[in-house]
């Protein structure tokens, strides 16, 4: 996502990406999952890059599965924050990002100047991110909605981490976010608060709606989670193209993210069927919603939701591999 957000990444064996800077946007390291099997000598291997959210951690899954069971390609997932993926191009360490939430700062660095990545097309989902709050207090408090009113409400969101200002809370550090400045710009007395993972900016929603708590926070669709608890959003200052290109002076809303993939140049290159695959997968904000919910809510393994979905789904499957 600027910055994203996070998901249960189930991974193992950790080994750090050698030569990867680990500041900037994302930062973090690499760490490798057990393959999804297959090992056929026409595909290879193929590194996907799991980013730490978990409707990500679906489209990932699914594509990994199709390639592995389909092609016969050796996958190995990689969990990496969002730079160091596109980094990792370039030594031959990441394939593919599979859902890229804008970065235009890092188009332009890896893929205009670089030349080490390339887009790969859309992935089918609709990207919105924004403040919400939960139903109960949409209903209790009708104008809260509206950005021009939060500071009259900024009390009641007072926590030990935010002071004496209201608290708004975002997820992982590294998601794309606006936030500090639109707080900045728009003069409104709140402090930006860290929950650090997608999973805990869910439970602290699920907590807020169902004990009547008060909470505004950042939140973004596609997103399983919406039909377990449908956060309400708020409406800040209409986006216009331009309004967040200098990111210290944002005051306007988040824009609608076209989500696309990101490969590696070489990759393209390849020859590799699974760069077929990656380019002509497309599906829709539901069903990444299906396997995300599988994974995150019904607590099944990554893979096993993969192949759940694509069981149930071969007329998409068969689309993506002509």
């Amino acid at each position: 996502m600027g910055r994203h957000r996070s998901g249960p990444v189930r991974l193992a064996a950790l080994a750090v990406l050698a030569g990867l800077a680990l500041a900037g946007c994302g930062g973090g390291d690499i760490e490798s999952a057990p393959t999804g099997g297959g090992g056929g000598e026409e595909c290879g291997e193929f590194d996907i890059a799991i980013n730490p959210w978990v409707g990500y951690e679906a489209s990932a899954h699914v594509v990994g599965y199709v390639a592995s069971s389909r092609l016969g390609c050796d996958v190995e997932y990689k969990n990496v924050k969002e730079e160091v993926a596109w980094q990792g191009m370039g030594n031959d360490e990441i394939d593919v990002v599979i859902e890229n939430w804008g970065h235009d700062d890092l188009k332009k660095k890896y893929i205009e100047d670089q030349g080490i990545a390339q887009e790969a097309g859309s992935t089918g989902n609709v990207g919105i991110i924004g403040w919400y709050v939960p139903p109960w207090m949409a209903e209790e408090y009708p104008d809260i909605t509206d950005w021009k009113n939060l500071n009259k409400y900024a009390d009641m969101f007072q926590t030990s981490e935010s002071g004496d200002k209201g608290q708004l809370l975002d997820g992982d550090p590294s998601f794309v976010t606006n936030d500090e400045a639109l707080v900045k710009n728009l003069d409104l007395n709140y402090e930006v608060v860290y929950a650090g993972s997608e999973a805990a900016l869910i439970q602290a929603f699920r907590q807020a709606e169902a004990n009547k708590e008060p909470l505004i926070g950042y939140f973004y669709e596609p997103q399983w989670f919406m039909a377990e608890v449908p956060l309400v959003k708020v409406d800040l200052p209409p986006y216009k193209p331009g309004c967040d290109a200098d990111p210290e002076k944002v005051a306007c809303d988040y824009p609608e993210y076209d989500l696309d993939k990101i490969v590696a140049t070489d990759f393209a290159k390849s020859g590799s069927p699974a760069y077929d695959l990656v380019k002509n997968f497309q599906w829709t904000n539901d069903d990444q919603n299906v396997v995300a919910k599988y994974i995150a809510a019904d607590g099944m393994d990554p893979e096993e939701a993969a192949e759940k979905w694509v069981e149930a789904n071969q007329d998409k499957v068969d689309a993506w591999l002509k």
